[in-house]
């Protein structure tokens, strides 16, 4: 029960770190456990938050046929970043961009984390 949890918070770590390298003004400060402590609180946020923003945005989802769901996951990558004080994002631009990274990171770490079990039980 707590592998996958931990695995999902681990892959959530990496991808946080990998669009921190990659995007200029977003900055992780204090090492390995402050990170894992912005993963940590970054999936808070998204389970509690998140829920909420995607539930009261689905008309303009809607609308703009899931592009603001790209606007939401900036708005809680912000959020993080304003709830620690280990993360830094310099701007909602660099949020939407940093946001779009961990999500397309961690979706890939995931699938292929899937497959390398998949193919060790066989």
């Amino acid at each position: 029960m707590w592998k996958p949890l931990l695995v999902a918070w681990l892959v959530t770590a990496a991808a946080i770190a990998i669009a921190a390298a990659i995007v200029p003004s977003v900055e992780i400060d204090g090492g390995v456990v402050a990170l894992l402590g912005v993963a940590l609180l970054f999936g808070i946020v998204n389970a509690i938050l998140g829920t909420v923003l995607r539930f009261l945005s689905l008309p303009l989802n809607l609308i703009t046929f899931g592009l603001f769901a790209l606007v939401v996951n900036g708005v809680l990558l912000a959020a993080t970043a304003g709830l620690s004080d280990n993360l830094e994002v310099g701007g909602f631009l660099a949020a939407i961009v940093a946001a779009c990274l961990i999500s397309l990171l961690s979706t890939l770490m995931s699938f292929v984390l899937i497959r390398v079990v998949e193919k060790q039980q066989a």
